[in-house]
């Protein structure tokens, strides 16, 4: 338990606390629990990530609510894989599948996912998925819930890069995987990318996991593992938030 000196260091801690968050929880359960824990009176975030996805989740402590919208408004980078001849409702692979193909060979020419990819560059105007998989806190499972009809947006790609195509065995069911970095606005939305890319090569494409990297100069990298800063102590607990002086620089 907190004693009254480390309840006031606490409620007078300012600044940035970057958290590499785990897969299969919720981001607002993040924010709970380190609410919760540290005895924190004000925390909010710099930007939501979904439930599948690992990564930075910046919580801002108490008068770092002020520059929320600097944060929120940074660029971001992301890392991850998608599964090539499997299109989902949501657009990840938690979602109800669409089609169980395996990618046409005429579809992983190296030449056609290039001329693929140069559509994804620049400006861009998105469709967020109708469906989205949302895990509850303390649920083992994915549901699916319909948010909806969206608008088209625009939003901005800087970077959109693949690797090496990792084929599924002739005689095993595995799919066909492609690995991926993208650089993007913040309104970006990578499971509608990755749909859409799937769309364009004509097979499908689902997100099968995602990792975000960096927001603005924030790099993830500097972020404390989720269950690390559970099992942090009280009094080591302000050595963790970065400081609104060195955030700001």
């Amino acid at each position: 338990m907190a004693n009254l000196t480390q309840l006031k260091i606490l409620e007078n801690l300012n600044g940035f606390l970057l958290v590499d968050k785990p897969a299969g929880i919720a981001f607002a359960s993040v924010v709970k629990a380190v609410k919760r824990k540290f005895n924190l009176v004000k925390v909010g975030h710099g930007g939501a990530l979904d439930a599948m996805a690992t990564g930075l989740f910046i919580l801002l402590i108490n008068d770092a609510n002020k520059f929320v919208a600097d944060v929120m408004g940074a660029d971001r980078s992301y890392e991850g894989t998608m599964r090539l001849g499997l299109k989902t409702s949501t657009g990840d692979i938690h979602g109800v599948p669409l089609n169980d193909s395996r990618l046409p060979s005429t579809a992983i020419d190296g030449g056609r996912l290039q001329a693929a990819l140069s559509e994804f560059k620049g400006d861009i105007f998105q469709t967020e998925p109708r469906f989205c998989a949302f895990r509850r806190e303390g649920s083992a499972d994915y549901s699916i819930v319909d948010t909806g009809e969206h608008t088209q947006f625009l939003t901005h790609i800087y970077r959109f890069a693949v690797g090496e195509i990792q084929k599924g065995a002739e005689d095993s069911e595995d799919e066909t995987r492609l690995g991926f970095e993208v650089r993007a606005t913040k309104s970006l939305i990578v499971r509608a990318l990755v749909n859409d890319l799937g769309d364009a090569l004509g097979c499908g494409a689902c997100l099968e996991n995602l990792r975000r990297t960096r927001i603005g100069k924030f790099d993830v990298a500097d972020a404390i593992p989720f269950d690390r800063l559970l099992e942090t102590e009280m009094h080591d607990f302000a050595a963790c938030v970065m400081p609104l002086s060195r955030a700001l620089l």
